[in-house]
């Protein structure tokens, strides 16, 4: 019994691993972009987290006037303030090079 508890644990934990792993690095980018957006907006804000299992994450090949854009990704984000935490939906457009190019906030 303990090895098997100890071998779902584990498998448990890989599983959350693999999850993280496969998340690309332009995510972190658009999370600081945004984040250093928002707080030049609201410096009351002092965390801005992604919700990794709504994320919507789509390779593209298409252009903003004359800016390529070549991912774009959707989902969930959370403001923390100082007296609040509301959900929001969030649209972040990747460039070249994996240059944020927008990131959009909206309350839900």
């Amino acid at each position: 019994m303990r090895y098997r508890a100890t071998g779902l644990a584990f498998l448990a934990f890989m599983i959350g691993a693999d999850a993280q792993a496969q998340v690309p690095p332009e995510v972190d980018a658009c999370r600081a972009s945004g984040l250093a957006a928002l707080k030049d907006r609201s410096p009351s804000i002092d965390n801005l987290t992604f919700d990794i299992d709504s994320l919507a994450i789509s390779k593209a090949d298409t252009k903003v006037e004359a800016t390529p854009i070549k991912m774009v990704i959707m989902g969930e984000a959370y403001l923390q303030r100082d007296r609040s935490d509301k959900p929001n939906r969030f649209v972040c457009l990747i460039g070249e090079q994996g240059k944020v190019v927008l990131t959009f906030f909206t309350e839900q």
